[in-house]
């Protein structure tokens, strides 16, 4: 009996297991992310610009082969975490007025700026 099948880039287990599959996505996203991404390096971009490539690329990516997903809790999590973390590369930090220094930008922040819905809530459309 075959256990798992890699097939058009997506692995296929006989279990609802798809742990494996998420962490290979999430770096394949890394990747893309990386410092050599162009797009990515330059702070004097346009934020829209950025946020376009993100939904048409590299979200893409991650959610390619989805439709025999069924994420746990744990899953949804690591999901988010790394939009979160895409978020944060495409609109940098802030200043805080009140510190004087520059900060990462909150989950809240990051979900008023990109008024897009998450990606679990992409999953679950879909």
């Amino acid at each position: 009996m075959v256990e798992d099948v890699k097939y058009l880039g997506t692995a296929l287990k006989n279990q609802n297991v798809i742990q494996e599959e998420i962490k290979s996505r999430l770096t394949s996203e890394k990747c893309l992310l990386s410092s050599d991404a162009e797009p990515f390096v330059f702070q004097f971009e346009i934020k829209n610009l950025k946020v376009t490539i993100y939904r048409t690329i590299i979200l893409r990516v991650v959610l390619y082969g989805r439709e025999n997903w069924s994420p746990t809790c744990w899953e949804k999590r690591r999901l988010r975490v790394s939009e979160n973390r895409a978020m944060r590369r495409i609109f940098g930090s802030k200043w805080d007025e009140v510190t004087g220094e520059w900060r990462k930008l909150h989950n809240e922040e990051l979900n008023d700026m990109y008024c897009s819905p998450n990606i679990v809530r992409v999953i679950k459309s879909r």
